[in-house]
């Protein structure tokens, strides 16, 4: 598919003891559109699923989206077994380092402080990773970026779709796990990770108020499965809204 049958949007800069049994990850579903393949990170997903198609813009504002790409990389970690629980505490264990690079910037940072609350980590750095995924997906072609200044002033970018289809692929993914049909302890934890975190990070381009009201208590079992980075991100967004507040 063309980069003339994407959809546009516009980003502007904003400023700014014992170890719980690691959760076991199910097979890994590989979304394959041609020669076009899903990002593997659930922070690459949850960016493209961000997008609105309808406004061609992202949803939310830039300090919410940085901390819910923070949690994807921090759950991809977990689940990669870079990272552990340890008393509510991000510890880094002995696994090899992951070869994508966000990935590894995180875990690097994480073993060069120590541990810390999950938390800690969600708020840290939070406006560069959206650069970085960005960057990540640009080089992947699966999105286009057009660098220019609003009003000829304000430095910003354009971002194009190159793919659309790829997203629209993960958006049903994502949403297939509420179907009450389907077992909890069946659904893959990454498609788990995705619906949980843009739940509690409020992205509509994925789950609308009103599916997060209708299944409450599905995604809460869901969350109880991606672990303690959920919690974590939940308390995150509200203490960043208060402060804005």
């Amino acid at each position: 598919m063309s980069s003339s049958s994407g959809s546009h949007l516009t980003l502007v800069r904003g400023a700014r003891g014992t170890l719980p049994r690691r959760p076991a990850v199910s097979r890994r579903r590989v979304v394959a559109l041609g020669r076009v393949k899903a990002p593997d990170t659930l922070a690459a997903r949850l960016f493209l699923l961000a997008y609105d198609p309808r406004t061609g813009r992202l949803t939310g504002r830039w300090g919410r989206l940085g901390r819910i790409l923070r949690a994807a990389a921090l759950v991809d970690l977990q689940l990669r077994g870079n990272l552990a629980d340890d008393n509510s505490r991000a510890r880094v264990t002995k696994a090899a380092a992951p070869a994508d690079p966000v990935l590894a910037e995180v875990l690097k940072d994480i073993r060069r402080i120590g541990p810390r609350k999950w938390r800690t980590w969600i708020d840290r750095r939070h406006g560069r990773i959206v650069r970085d995924v960005r960057d990540e997906l640009e080089s992947a072609r699966l999105i286009k970026v057009e660098h220019y200044r609003a009003l000829g002033v304000f430095p910003t970018y354009r971002v194009t779709l190159r793919h659309p289809l790829v997203r629209r692929q993960l958006l049903r993914n994502a949403t297939d796990t509420l179907r009450p049909a389907r077992l909890v302890t069946r659904i893959d934890v990454r498609d788990a990770a995705v619906i949980t975190l843009a739940a509690t990070g409020d992205l509509r381009t994925v789950v609308t108020k009103e599916q997060r009201k209708r299944h409450k208590d599905r995604i809460a079992q869901l969350a109880v499965r991606v672990g303690p980075v959920v919690p974590a991100l939940k308390k995150a967004l509200q203490a960043s809204s208060h402060e804005a507040g």
